[in-house]
């Protein structure tokens, strides 16, 4: 084994980070892979659960009334679609990208009616033209019943 490939570096700070033993981006030629992202810390051991987990500024952007039975019905699926697309903004910029290189989502819910909450939020990313998108309903996801949307995505960001 060469020390090059024995030597880890830590993942830039709000990059997505893989809760298990995988990558949470691989560079294929011009295109960047995402791994699913979910809204979990890993680094603080944190799940977003609602608008106290996001930064103030991006709660009140995606939503948040100030009204408790409003904001505790949508505030979890607004907060967790921030996240993971925030997410996913910091590890394609990482790359060296922007989010309009993102042209391919995969949307995994727990619950196919939170898609119109989400699809809220993803306009705020992706204000031209959105990527082409694949929604599943799934009956869970890891590592807890409190995440509710798990987003994998491919860029096309090529190599200069």
């Amino acid at each position: 084994m060469s020390t090059a490939s024995a030597t880890a570096t830590a993942p830039a700070p709000g990059i997505a980070q893989p809760l298990a033993r995988y990558a949470a981006w691989r560079r294929a030629g011009d295109f960047i892979y995402l791994s699913g992202i979910i809204a979990v810390d890993p680094a603080a051991s944190r799940i977003v659960r609602g608008y106290a987990d996001i930064p103030d500024e991006a709660a009140t952007l995606i939503g948040r009334t100030g009204e408790f039975s409003s904001d505790i019905k949508e505030g979890p699926i607004l907060a967790q679609s921030w996240y993971v697309l925030d997410r996913i903004r910091q590890t394609v910029e990482a790359a060296g990208g922007q989010m309009s290189d993102v042209f391919k989502l995969v949307q995994y819910f727990k619950n196919l009616d939170h898609f119109p909450q989400y699809s809220r939020v993803r306009k705020l990313f992706f204000p031209g033209e959105p990527p082409a998108s694949t929604v599943v309903e799934v009956s869970g996801m890891l590592p807890t019943p409190d995440i509710l949307i798990e987003v994998e995505a491919t860029a096309y960001l090529p190599q200069r």
